[in-house]
């Protein structure tokens, strides 16, 4: 049953995923706009600034890049109390006001989006480990697929990032070189036991559940640093993996929902695309019931890769 979620099955009908995957829209606790921030970014970036300079603070263009079908709207919707939020930051902190124009760039980021050498900073939080499409064999074969998805990503900025700009990539990983790392399949086993209860409560067929796979792989950082060198137009200045607690607060009912609210904002394009919508209170209501027992008896944790690159 676990396996079913991680590995890929002749079963499976096409997903189109630039088409299917988004975040979860709107502005609901299960949103991926309640799920995310970018004001953390640009406010250490002013205050580096305003310690190592008497000038003005600086104006930012950021440029926020998600599939076509993300729902843009409730980013710009929120952007008066997200300039309200930075402004009060400023305010606090005493390292200045930065300018901050934002705009939203709608497609792949395994192809080009920016224009030639226009970008000097680039962010990619917890997103290379979503591959172009669903690999078509099992681990050994979707690291293929990574290498492929990693190799265009690095050409398409290496068009787009001046020379010694910088790329911070942060990505879900393995510590291990063999496939399975506990840490990177934990909350994915825990899905196919949440699936596993609505196939025994007749909500969900056992066909669709095998079905059902996912265009995720999690790198090692042999993997990360072999496409780097091969690619070869960045420096690779630092790489390594880090645990990240799931169990942050030390109340695993709130951890617990936390976390099932985080995988739900991911997801669920995907899982209302293969099994209907109906199903997906029912999923997430024995997951977080799971994740949660879990976190009673063990401190559960994921794996991160980071990676710092800088233009040649």
């Amino acid at each position: 049953m676990a396996s079913s979620l991680l590995h890929c099955s002749d079963k499976l009908p096409f997903m189109d995923v630039e088409a299917i995957l988004h975040m979860k829209e709107g502005l609901g606790e299960t949103s991926y706009a309640q799920n995310s921030s970018l004001q953390a970014i640009v406010g250490s970036i002013g205050r580096v600034c305003g310690r190592r300079s008497s000038q003005p603070p600086p104006e930012f263009s950021v440029l926020l890049n998600d599939l076509p079908t993300n729902d843009f709207n409730t980013i710009f919707f929120s952007l008066p109390e997200f300039t309200d939020r930075l402004k009060a930051a400023a305010g606090t902190d005493e390292w200045g006001r930065p300018m901050m124009f934002l705009s939203g760039v709608p497609g792949s980021f395994y192809g080009r989006l920016f224009p030639r050498r226009s970008v000097h900073f680039i962010c990619s939080c917890s997103s290379l480990h979503w591959l172009s499409q669903v690999p078509p064999g099992l681990f050994d074969e979707a690291g293929r697929p990574f290498q492929r998805d990693f190799g265009l990503f690095l050409k398409s900025r290496a068009a787009e990032v001046v020379p010694g700009g910088r790329m911070v990539l942060a990505m879900l990983g393995r510590q291990t070189e063999g496939y399975i790392d506990r840490r990177t399949t934990f909350l994915w086993e825990l899905l196919s036991e949440s699936f596993a209860a609505l196939v025994s409560q007749g909500l969900v067929e056992q066909d669709k559940v095998d079905a059902y796979n996912v265009p995720f792989y999690a790198p090692s950082i042999g993997e990360v640093e072999e496409e780097v060198r091969r690619e070869g137009s960045f420096r690779l200045d630092c790489v390594q993996t880090y645990e990240i607690s799931l169990s942050s607060s030390g109340d695993a009912k709130e951890d617990g929902r936390t976390v099932s609210m985080a995988i739900r904002a991911i997801q669920e394009s995907m899982l209302s695309h293969h099994f209907g919508p109906d199903v997906v209170d029912a999923l997430f209501h024995r997951y977080t019931e799971l994740v949660t027992e879990s976190m009673e008896r063990e401190e559960v944790k994921s794996v991160q890769i980071g990676v710092v690159l800088t233009r040649l």
